[in-house]
């Protein structure tokens, strides 16, 4: 397993359970991180970036899981990862 996968694994378990109110404050945040590395796939796929719907607070950890999953997937370059890595951790640090 990657840091990469580490780090999403961590910030998934933390907020996973996360009931409504908890989110009040952190969604935002959560979902900038979300956009970042969708970003960051389309990077290292060569496509153009598009927005990630912005569902229910809720929703945040399964788009998470998938977004992290489409990084990995796209192989992006190192320097990418330890981009997406970084901000994995500074968003978890944040929650």
């Amino acid at each position: 397993m990657t840091d990469f996968a580490t780090s999403v694994e961590r910030l998934h378990n933390q907020v996973r359970h996360w009931e409504q109110p908890r989110w009040k404050g952190k969604a935002e945040q959560m979902y900038a991180l979300v956009q970042h590395l969708a970003d960051l796939g389309a990077d290292a796929e060569g496509q153009p970036r598009r927005v990630v719907p912005r569902e229910h607070d809720m929703i945040l950890p399964d788009q998470l899981r998938v977004v992290a999953d489409d990084l990995l997937a796209a192989a992006p370059a190192p320097e990418a990862l330890a981009e997406a890595t970084e901000a994995v951790d500074r968003t978890r640090r944040g929650m």
